[in-house]
Order: structure tokens, then sequence, then C-alpha cells
């Protein structure tokens, strides 16, 4: 069974940085795609970043300068790096997993999502 589990959320201010950690388990077949998405309540889950098995990236246009997804295969972990934050970049923050190699951004592409790590960031 597989299982993803996020970290490194937390309370920021303008400007700050912070690294959110997605360690997958369980997991088999060497062919993937694990994202990252954000929703605010109210709102629906947005698609952040997204990293392939070939270690493709795409990341969505409205971070693109500030935030960097990576993984790490022997860990098997991906990040998120997120820099220069801002308030609207406050969200929980979630990764999700899908068996196909093709990146997407689209949260309907996914079936395995862990439960997510808060990000706020203070003004």
């Amino acid at each position: 069974q597989v299982h993803l589990v996020e970290s490194g959320g937390g309370s920021v201010q303008t400007g700050g940085s912070l690294q959110l950690s997605c360690v997958v388990s369980g997991a088999a077949g060497s062919a993937y795609a694990v994202a990252w998405f954000r929703q605010v309540p109210g709102k629906e889950r947005e698609g952040v970043a997204a990293i392939d098995s070939g270690g493709s990236t795409t990341v969505a246009g409205f971070v693109m300068d500030r935030f960097t997804i990576s993984q790490d295969n022997a860990k098997n972990t991906v990040y998120l790096q997120m820099n220069s934050l801002k308030p609207e970049d406050t969200a929980m923050y979630y990764c999700a997993r899908r068996q196909h190699r093709s990146l997407s951004l689209f949260a309907e592409s996914y079936s395995l999502w862990g439960q997510g790590t808060q990000v706020t960031v203070s003004s």
C-alpha cells in the first residue's frame, strides 16, 4: 500500500523560505509522477509543480520564479523548495502520485494523496 507523508510546513514572514518534503513508501513501478498541490478553504486545489520518474519537471506559472521541485530517489522523497514567499502562498500543501510518467498539474490526474502540510505566510 502506497503512503505519502508531507512535512516541512510552518509559519514564515513574507520573503522567507520553506522546503516541503513528501516521503513516498510502498510504491512499486518505475514510471510515475509526483506533484505538489495547494488549497485554501473555499477554493479548488491548484497544481504547483510536478516531477516524473525521469526527472522532468513542470512548475505553475504563478510560482515559476520562486518554487523548485526536486527528488531524491535514494530517500524516496520529493521536495518543494519555496523561496520569496508571499501571503498569497498561504495554503494547505499536498503531494500526490500517479502511476504515469507524464507530468500533470490537474488534481484529477492523481489517485494517491498525502494528508497535507500547512504553510502560512504573514505580511
